[in-house]
């Protein structure tokens, strides 16, 4: 933990214009500076920086703070890492000190399987020997050793006790490793043996960073048959369904850029994001979910779908598009030309080909009309009935009042049928959800989110997170924060949620809310004595 008076020190003596300026053109306009906003395009200058106040504000987008916010903001750091970045360009030695005795983590052995895992994978990928067909499988889909080496890909050699002995003789054991699917039993001799064997591993975190699972993909070199990719088991640290691949890198650049993009795979999400589209995420073998839905929507409300456009390609968008209306976000659908994929068309045309066609994604109203239409789904009465049927699972699964009514609209200048009447159609058929996830914002059930929490609860809950990184996890898979009734509450359950690891109030508390942070942190403790 960073003592406030040490971060205070650092913010005052922060050169906020030469670290600005280093990835920001700045002109001096008298006692300030200003540039082209980095946050949002514009032509006329907005953005300025007020070195004799320590911050920066954009009069465009509204985007403002001290040099912490903005190397959070811009360079993907959470708020230690920034600190920690400015004391050394500052000259200033940090000494962090020690709060509370944190109470064991009852997962901390299953973290550190997979924390070894993850390096002893890494490894054998960077062995010339070993993992020469692994490099050679990489480069020709693009990947190089630089990007490999940054989204941290490694090699499950193609043997059969390879990784079990290393492990055991790391002194891990085998029981939680069967439990976490590293290993796996032999029916026959009761043997232990590597779960993971001739593929390239692709490491999946939760929100906070930590390795949770793995997903493994087959090399054409490797012996014997197995399905092309293979994925960890649900686990006391791993829930597929509520797990996004790449969320823990792309959640602030999903912040930065107001959106993010959503593949089906993790070779789609690597290429992408090697070439800059840091706000990628995808699903872990599963079709989307709505509790992944309900986690993406802590970070935006504007998602683009980059799915196959071949029929199996479209059900899953449909479904996910469906999916992510009922958690208040708004998806649109990106358009492949057939047989392409977001690998395969940003490896033929570029980052700027790819741009180009995100540019041109459509709301998944909008394209579900546009195929209908192209079917011939409005020439006939009986056709049009048939459209109304597919074009109802989206409109019930809307949640935003004012993009129901749009949908509603559009719909019925396609089909002809009264809005009146499409809304009664609606209520004919239960709501597509699924779990209860997603019901409207006005339902005084709310269906969908936890109970709404109580002043006392949310306190209390707060003092339960600060333990440590594994009960920040373990909430934020049930509670969003919107649950929390109280703003100040809610302030530090999303700075929680972005950084599980602070212990001091972040610069974008308010006053109250850094105040209340501090006396949550003061005794967590009085929890154990009720």
């Amino acid at each position: 933990m960073i003592p406030d008076h040490i971060i205070d020190e650092v913010r005052d003596r922060a050169d906020i214009v030469e670290i600005i300026g280093e990835s920001v053109s700045l002109k001096k306009a008298g006692r300030e500076f200003k540039a082209n906003c980095p946050f949002h395009d514009e032509k006329t200058p907005s953005f300025y920086v007020v070195p004799h106040k320590g911050f920066y504000k954009c009069f465009g987008c509204g985007k403002a703070g001290s040099v912490f916010d903005f190397l959070m903001e811009r360079q993907g750091m959470d708020f230690v890492e920034a600190v920690k970045y400015v004391a050394a360009r500052s000259g200033i030695e940090i000494q962090e000190v020690s709060g509370r005795k944190p109470e064991e983590d009852p997962n901390r052995p299953y973290y550190e399987i997979t924390a070894f895992a993850q390096n002893w994978f890494r490894n054998q990928l960077l062995d010339e020997r070993v993992g020469q067909d692994a490099r050679t499988y990489l480069e020709s889909r693009g990947i190089d050793a630089e990007v490999a080496e940054r989204f941290e890909l490694g090699y499950a050699p193609d043997e059969w006790r390879a990784f079990r002995e290393a492990a055991v003789k790391h002194g891990l054991e085998e029981q939680l490793m069967l439990e976490l699917g590293l290993l796996k039993q032999s029916e026959r001799s009761k043997e232990p043996y590597d779960g993971f064997r001739g593929r390239v591993m692709f490491p999946i975190k939760g929100v906070s960073g930590r390795v949770v699972a793995f997903g493994g993909r087959i090399l054409e070199t490797t012996s014997g048959d197995g399905p092309k990719y293979i994925n960890s088991p649900e686990t006391p640290i791993y829930h597929k369904g509520r797990n996004l691949y790449g969320l823990s890198r792309a959640k602030n650049p999903i912040r930065r850029d107001g959106q993010a993009l959503i593949v089906e795979g993790y070779m789609d999400a690597v290429s992408i994001a090697a070439v800059g589209f840091e706000n990628v995420v995808a699903p872990l073998g599963t079709a989307l979910t709505p509790e992944q839905a309900q986690l993406l929507s802590r970070y935006t409300k504007r998602v683009l779908l980059l799915y196959d456009s071949d029929r199996a390609g479209l059900k899953a968008t449909f479904k996910a598009g469906d999916v992510l209306l009922e958690s208040g976000v708004h998806p649109s659908v990106v358009t492949f030309p057939e047989g392409e994929d977001p690998d395969t068309y940003v490896r033929a045309h570029g980052p700027d080909g790819l741009s180009a066609l995100l540019k041109d994604s459509m709301d998944v109203m909008d394209r579900k009309l546009q195929i209908l239409g192209d079917k011939s789904y409005f020439s006939s009465i009986d056709r049009r009935r048939s459209a109304v049927d597919r074009l109802l699972p989206t409109l019930r699964a809307v949640i935003d009042p004012t993009l129901r009514d749009l949908y509603v609209d559009r719909v019925s200048k396609a089909t002809g049928v009264q809005p009146g009447t499409l809304l009664e159609d609606m209520k004919k058929v239960p709501r597509p959800t699924s779990r209860n996830l997603g019901s409207r914002p006005d339902e005084s059930s709310r269906v969908g989110h936890a109970p709404s929490l109580k002043g006392g609860a949310e306190r209390h809950l707060l003092k339960v997170m600060v333990r440590g990184i594994e009960w920040v996890e373990r909430a934020a898979e049930v509670i969003s924060p919107e649950d929390f009734e109280d703003p100040y509450h809610r302030a530090i359950f999303q700075s929680l949620l972005d950084d599980p690891e602070a212990r001091v109030p972040l610069p974008s508390m308010d006053s109250v809310a850094a105040q209340r942070f501090r006396e949550i942190l003061v005794d967590p403790e009085e929890l154990a004595h009720g």
